[in-house]
C-alpha cells in the first residue's frame, strides 16, 4: 500500500502566522520610534546632531527650548576650555531619562560628627571629614546620637544640616588634588566650572527610602571604609566594601531617627538635584560650606 505524503499546509500556515506577527512587531517598534522622534524639539535634535554630551542638557528634558539649547552649548564650550584633556561621551536620551541610579537594599550604618575612632568605624575619627578639617567646629559641636532635640543634637542648634551622609567616593586624591577621572564619572560634573578647592560631591543631595518613608540628606563625608568606589556610587555594582554586609551608606542620627533605622539596617537611595528636594526638616538648615583644609 502506498504511503500518503504529509500535507505541507500546516507548515505554510505556521510560516504565514509567524511572518504576520513579525510584521506587526516591527510596525509597533517603528511607531514607538516615530513617536519618540516627534516628541523631540528641533533644539534637542540639534544638540544630538552636534554630539553635545547629554549630561549638559538632560535637566531640560523632555522639551528642550531654544534658550536651553543656548545654555547647553555655552556650558559645554566653557567645560571644554577648562578641561581640554577630558572627553565626555554623548549618550542617548533614553539613558538620560533615568538620570540617577536607584540603589536598592543597601546595607546602611550610621555615624555622627564628633564620633570617636574605634574598631567599629575603622579607627577613623569623625571630628573631621574628608572635605572639612574642622567639621565639628563648623557644625557647632558633637552631633550626639543619644541626646536629641527632634532631629538635631539637644545641646545646641547646629550651624549645618543635621541630615547628612557619607558615600565611599572622594573626588580628591590623598594629596588634595582633584582626581582626573572625576569630571568623567560624576554625572553632574558638567553643570558648572569647579574651582580647584571646590568639591563636586560635597553638599550634594540624595533621597533615602525605608519602607514607605523617605528622607533627604546632603553629602558631607566619605565612607563607609572606602573612598574610591565609583562603580557603586555612580554605577550599578554592589558596594566593594565587605564590612557590615557590604555597607554602602552611612547616615546621620537625624536621618536614622526620621526613618526609624536600626544601628545597621538597609535602605534604598538615589541622587537628586537640589531643586527636586521637597520641604522637610532637612531644609531647615542647608549646608553651603565647601572644602576647608588648613
Amino acid at each position: 500500500m502506498q504511503k500518503k505524503k504529509p500535507s505541507i499546509l500546516p507548515l505554510v500556515l505556521v510560516l504565514l502566522i509567524g511572518l504576520a506577527f513579525a510584521a506587526n512587531t516591527i510596525k509597533r517598534i517603528n511607531s514607538v520610534s516615530v513617536a519618540e522622534a516627534k516628541n523631540k524639539t528641533k533644539w534637542q535634535l540639534k544638540l544630538e546632531k552636534g554630539q553635545i554630551p547629554i549630561s549638559f542638557w538632560s535637566r531640560y528634558l523632555p522639551k528642550v527650548t531654544r534658550k536651553e539649547y543656548s545654555k547647553a552649548i555655552k556650558k559645554y564650550s566653557i567645560f571644554q576650555k577648562n578641561n581640554p584633556n577630558v572627553q565626555v561621551s554623548p549618550v542617548t536620551s533614553q539613558v538620560a531619562s533615568k538620570k540617577y541610579t536607584l540603589h536598592q537594599n543597601i546595607s546602611t550604618t550610621f555615624f555622627w560628627i564628633g564620633e570617636q575612632s574605634d574598631a567599629e568605624n575603622g579607627y577613623i575619627p569623625n571630628s573631621t571629614s574628608a572635605w572639612d578639617e574642622k567639621w565639628a567646629d563648623h557644625f557647632g559641636g558633637v552631633d550626639d546620637p543619644n541626646s536629641r532635640n527632634g532631629y538635631s543634637p539637644a545641646a545646641f542648634t547646629p550651624k549645618e544640616n543635621p541630615f547628612y551622609f557619607a558615600l565611599p567616593y572622594n573626588d580628591f586624591d590623598g594629596n588634595g588634588k582633584r582626581k582626573g577621572s572625576a569630571a568623567q564619572i560624576i554625572p553632574w560634573a558638567s553643570e558648572k566650572t569647579w574651582s580647584a578647592n571646590e568639591s563636586i560631591c560635597k553638599n550634594r543631595w540624595i533621597k533615602i527610602t525605608k519602607g514607605n518613608k523617605s528622607a533627604y540628606a546632603q553629602w558631607e563625608d566619605v565612607g563607609p571604609m572606602l573612598e574610591d568606589d565609583s562603580a557603586y556610587v555612580f554605577g550599578t555594582t554592589t558596594p566593594a566594601s565587605t564590612n557590615n554586609n557590604h555597607a554602602g551608606l552611612d547616615v546621620s542620627p537625624g536621618v536614622r531617627d526620621y526613618l526609624g533605622l536600626d544601628g545597621m539596617d538597609t535602605s534604598d537611595w538615589q541622587f537628586v538635584d537640589a531643586n527636586d528636594v521637597p520641604d522637610g526638616p532637612w531644609k531647615q538648615i542647608v549646608t553651603t560650606s565647601n572644602v576647608y583644609w588648613r
